[in-house]
């Protein structure tokens, strides 16, 4: 790993007073949990169904348990922990230094590691409610319901179907989340940008309302954003910001 790059990027860090952090899939890889478009990602793993379809709203709806037969195998990995990269961005948090954490992951590792102020783009794994009467969920009852004769998790309180709390293809993003994020990024002297392809929209979007002073990418691949950044390393990103350190 090049000695220079961590160092710019730990002087870039300990300078900024208003960082944030705008994460993707390839922050999680690194606890277990597979990314989407790699090689060994989940839009190239073989199901019955092409991934992409089975994780959309209108497949939920005409295809339930085929759907929760995949969500509880890939999108609820057993005994997943936050990695360097997730304790790092909370201990920066922590320090006074980086401001928020904006993610486009649904697995709540950022929390689970101790950061605070986090949006997720995306929702969340650990949030689920029932639609039909509102009750919310944890986890526990996608998972549990995997013994239910029907294998779909019910409400206890009026029996309702229980859909996650998290963005399907074909569904819009939360608002206020959008609005929370983009006041964050415009308020940002520093964007570290980690983990993520910045293909995916309108997420990859809201990179346009960062007018700070420095941009960095962290990516194991190329982006197309790699020629505006400031400093751009591709290398993992639990690597590189376990070196990183909030001495001034």
């Amino acid at each position: 790993m090049n000695k220079n790059s961590i160092n710019s990027l730990q002087q870039i860090v300990i300078k900024s007073k208003k960082l944030v952090f705008f994460g993707g899939a390839g922050v999680s890889t690194e606890s277990g949990i597979p990314d989407f478009r790699s090689t060994d990602g989940l839009y190239n793993q073989q199901w019955k169904y092409p991934p992409e379809q089975i994780i959309s709203r209108s497949f939920f709806f005409a295809n339930t348990p085929e759907f929760y037969r995949f969500y509880r195998a890939k999108l609820l990995p057993k005994g997943i922990k936050p990695n360097a990269a997730h304790y790092k961005l909370a201990e920066l948090e922590q320090a006074g230094i980086l401001k928020a954490v904006i993610t486009q992951n649904i697995d709540g590792l950022h929390q689970l590691a101790g950061s605070k102020e986090v949006y997720e783009l995306h929702g969340s794994t650990l949030r689920n409610y029932c639609m039909k009467c509102g009750e919310f969920y944890d986890e526990k009852i996608i998972i549990e319901s995997e013994n239910e004769p029907d294998k779909l998790p019910h409400c206890k309180k009026c029996g309702g179907l229980i859909k996650p709390d998290v963005v399907l293809y074909e569904e819009g993003l939360n608002q206020d989340i959008i609005n929370k994020s983009i006041e964050a990024i415009s308020q940002a002297d520093t964007l570290i940008i980690g983990g993520t392809s910045l293909t995916v929209y309108p997420a990859a979007g809201l990179i346009q309302y960062f007018k700070g002073d420095k941009l960095v990418l962290l990516n194991k691949s190329e982006t197309p954003h790699d020629s505006y950044a400031d400093l751009v390393i591709h290398e993992p990103i639990g690597e590189v910001l376990s070196q990183i350190t909030t001495d001034k």
